[in-house]
């Protein structure tokens, strides 16, 4: 009878609630630990992460030198952050492509050279700019979700050259007096750097653009 009593205090009282939260919480780190690792590392050798966490947890001497672990990291960092750019780039270009071409399907747009679309809002029947002129515009800016990041509160004179380049295809273009819709891809905009915290990477712009005078 005392065996069998032996046996049903062993059962039962294997863990303390104190030491079961114990386990339960370095059971829960390993698990969200495996999730993000699973992610980032699909091929980790999982006994050569189990050593190095076991001997730095130990503070046991580690089998890689401190220089050598800097550096395999840093590499693996950066190729993560490579991967994660050229993923960002891929869906930067797909939306931006689904963007442009519904753009273009509008009725009365025009494209011009680097895939610059235009669409006249007003007539003009003034001179156009050269590449050194500068020009006196009306401007209002938006993303392609139609938030606004710029606006003119007043005439603004410009050098045409020191422009984006799609700024610099459309007004080339655009006779005095007119006041054009123009919608300008990414690679004719700011490009992979965007600009500052108002314009993303790889953003297409719209503009509506008022040519009020141009000077040499």
């Amino acid at each position: 009878m005392l065996r069998y009593s032996l046996l049903l205090l062993c059962l039962f009282s294997s863990l303390s609630p104190a030491a079961q939260q114990q386990d339960d919480l370095a059971y829960s780190m390993g698990a969200r630990l495996g999730e993000r690792l699973r992610s980032e590392v699909p091929d980790l050798q999982l006994e050569a992460l189990l050593e190095g966490l076991r001997q730095a947890y130990r503070n046991e001497p580690l089998r890689l030198p401190a220089k050598q672990m800097d550096r395999l990291l840093e590499e693996h960092e950066t190729q993560l952050s490579q991967q994660s750019e050229a993923h960002r780039r891929e869906q930067a270009s797909l939306a931006e492509g689904r963007f442009l071409a519904t753009q273009k399907s509008q009725p009365g747009v025009h494209e011009l050279a680097g895939g610059v679309l235009i669409r006249e809002l007003r007539a003009g029947h003034g001179r156009k700019p050269l590449a050194s002129s500068r020009v006196q515009v009306n401007y209002r800016g938006e993303l392609a979700d139609g938030s606004l990041f710029d606006q003119s509160e007043g005439p603004q004179w410009f050098r045409l050259n020191a422009l984006i380049p799609g700024w610099q295809t459309a007004l080339k273009a655009m006779p005095v007096g007119a006041k054009w819709r123009v919608v300008i891809p990414a690679e004719q905009g700011y490009g992979h750097e965007g600009a500052g915290g108002l314009i993303p990477a790889d953003a297409p712009l719209v503009f509506e653009v008022e040519l009020l005078d141009v000077t040499d």
